[in-house]
């Protein structure tokens, strides 16, 4: 096997998210599938060890598939890795679960258990509470101001669960009060799948925070792309081959039309994302209507 491929099987997906599963089944299920999907790429999870909510979901996924799919891999690599302090460490009753993770490393402190899960090759967002979205803002805080390497963040949008977090980064950005994120919004499974496969193939140790938000900004520019070409057993693999040849070898013709492609079907990606915020904040108004009626009708029984 050569050295190339050998680094692209130990990629390692750092994931947060939340310790429960929320109100709505599709959570677990998702992440469930995405702790497949690791293991199916032949990455490495780095998790906060957890037995429970998304986090617990992510890591069975990996054991599963892992389990189904180990002799493919390095025997002697596990495919987990749990990363947590002790006080945490022993919170967690150590179930049939937990006993299979057999990698752990025990962090002094909070601050150095997250930079320790920082240390990731990508990092993953999956919908949690209060924190994830520390973790969150902390990585893009220690990201920006030099603490930690940059490296691709990828936030699993599922049932457009990070909506209103997106749209407040985007509008510190745009106030100037911080620097664009290297964020790859991926709002399903098959499009976690392309962006996973496209980071395997094309995973760039960026040495500066410009050079990851460009070759991030690039992945993102070109995910619509592939999601619309993606149809039955047409991979990324083989459209990467395709586009290079035409790159390499093409016509200018040929060029100019892969680039205006690649560039409509952006444009779609973002008229459908626009679309399905602008429902969003319609419903986010009906709901404010429907509570300012309310105190309304409230404050005029009180007063009459």
């Amino acid at each position: 096997m050569a050295d190339t491929e050998k680094k692209a099987l130990n990629l390692r997906v750092c994931v947060s998210g939340g310790h429960s599963s929320g109100d709505d089944p599709i959570y677990a299920q998702e992440s469930y599938e995405m702790g497949r999907l690791i293991a199916k790429m032949g990455f490495r999870l780095d998790y906060g060890f957890s037995n429970s909510g998304i986090m617990g979901a992510v890591a069975k996924g990996v054991l599963d598939e892992w389990e189904a799919r180990k002799d493919e891999f390095y025997s002697e690599v596990s495919p987990i890795v749990g990363i947590t302090t002790q006080e945490y460490y022993d919170l967690y009753e150590k179930d049939a679960l937990l006993e299979k993770v057999t990698d752990v490393v025990l962090t002094d402190t909070i601050e150095n258990r997250k930079k320790k899960l920082f240390d990731a090759d990508i990092i993953v967002f999956a919908p949690g509470g209060v924190g994830t979205l520390d973790e969150l803002a902390y990585d893009c805080v220690a990201m920006q101001d030099g603490f930690i390497k940059t490296k691709p963040f990828i936030v699993y949008n599922i049932n457009g669960f990070f909506y209103h977090i997106l749209e407040y980064l985007k509008e510190m950005v745009k106030s100037g009060f911080a620097q664009p994120v290297p964020f790859i919004v991926v709002d399903s499974k098959e499009e976690l799948e392309i962006a996973f496969r496209l980071l395997k193939l094309r995973y760039n140790d960026c040495e500066s925070f410009k050079e990851a938000y460009y070759h991030a900004r690039q992945l993102a520019y070109e995910m619509p792309y592939f999601i619309k070409k993606k149809v039955g057993k047409v991979w990324v693999e083989h459209l990467i081959a395709d586009m290079n040849e035409i790159e390499n070898n093409g016509s200018w013709d040929e060029k100019k039309a892969l680039h205006d492609e690649i560039e409509k079907a952006y444009l779609e990606k973002e008229i459908e994302r626009m679309y399905d915020r602008l429902a969003k904040a319609g419903r986010d108004t009906a709901m404010v209507s429907e509570k300012l009626t309310n105190l309304k009708k409230s404050q005029l029984k009180k007063h009459s």
